[in-house]
């Protein structure tokens, strides 16, 4: 495990790809990057750049980095407050070369942090990432998202990985159509807490992560 504070996604690209070539050499083991970014807009290899609702320019006059990512999905927003975890695995080497089932683990492991820390998670057909549990009666109220999933693999071994929002300030995602999803709204677990939200949850949101995550993949 490794934890790296708020740094910028450069910064980060750069450690996956060097924790990426260390694992391909076997000179590393798997590990787990967690992390904050400062506020930046990621754009994955199928975004459709109509899904930023600023221009590139308005963006960065708002302090807000636009940066293309080789990972699978849409648009999203990263920014101080959310947990971003960077898996390196060789998955080939735990003989689990399967991307689907990836996803839906990375989701699983999501799922179990959100259920310890007071929030029931909710997986939606069709989409990738983690939902929040409708409230009853709310059948026709808008999906909540509160945690995004993009990946690469190269040559089974993965990088990139997800994105939970614990406290991060969700005007940010203002800027962007999240995930390409004109219907889904983007809430956090501070959010959905409420008053309830304890003052160390940033601490306990990682903690969980890192737990579930090695109940998982050790």
């Amino acid at each position: 495990m490794e934890s790296l504070g708020c740094l910028p996604y450069e910064q980060a690209l750069e450690r996956q790809q060097q924790a990426l070539v260390a694992r391909r050499a076997g000179t590393a083991p798997d590990t787990l990057i967690l992390l904050e970014h400062p506020p930046v807009v990621t754009l994955g290899r199928g975004a459709d750049e109509a899904h930023l609702r600023l221009s590139r320019q308005a963006l960065a006059a708002r302090g807000i980095a636009v940066r293309d990512a080789s990972r699978g999905g849409d648009v999203t927003y990263h920014g101080p407050g959310q947990l971003v975890g960077y898996p390196v695995l060789d998955l080939a080497a735990r003989g689990e070369r399967d991307a689907h089932r990836y996803l839906r683990d990375l989701e699983g492991v999501l799922c179990v942090a959100l259920e310890q820390l007071g929030v029931t998670p909710r997986r939606v057909p069709g989409y990738t990432g983690v939902f929040v549990a409708r409230a009853s009666g709310a059948a026709s109220a808008r999906e909540r998202k509160i945690a995004s999933i993009g990946v690469g693999l190269r040559g089974w071994i993965t990088y990139h990985g997800f994105a939970l929002n614990v406290d991060v300030d969700l005007a940010g995602f203002a800027s962007v159509v999240p995930c390409g999803l004109q219907d889904v709204e983007m809430t956090s677990i501070a959010r959905e807490l409420g008053a309830a939200t304890p003052a160390d949850l940033g601490r306990r949101a990682r903690a969980a992560v890192t737990r579930a995550f090695l109940e998982r993949w050790g």
